[in-house]
């Protein structure tokens, strides 16, 4: 697991209060919202605030892309990525 895949994964966690769960528990491919690891609508805008307070990335909430760049650990750890170059 990459450095930042696994600092999002502890982002997630702590961010989203999702005690008991491992950075190794959450699949880096996996979708993180719906059938993936079931967050919805709220816990977006928690971990959007988040990520813009650790990454300084620019998050548009009514972007199609943003939701793609959303889909999973590994999509987001792309995302910013690209963003901090």
């Amino acid at each position: 697991m990459d450095s930042l895949s696994k600092e999002i994964k502890i982002l997630i966690i702590e961010t989203l209060n999702l005690e008991g769960m491992t950075p190794e528990e959450i699949d880096t491919e996996a979708a993180l919202f719906g059938e993936g690891l079931g967050l919805d609508s709220i816990d977006a805008l928690e971990l959007g605030l988040a990520l813009k307070n650790k990454y300084g990335v620019v998050l548009s909430a009514e972007s199609e892309e943003m939701r793609k760049h959303f889909y999973s650990v590994e999509t987001l750890a792309g995302f910013i990525s690209e963003q901090l170059k």
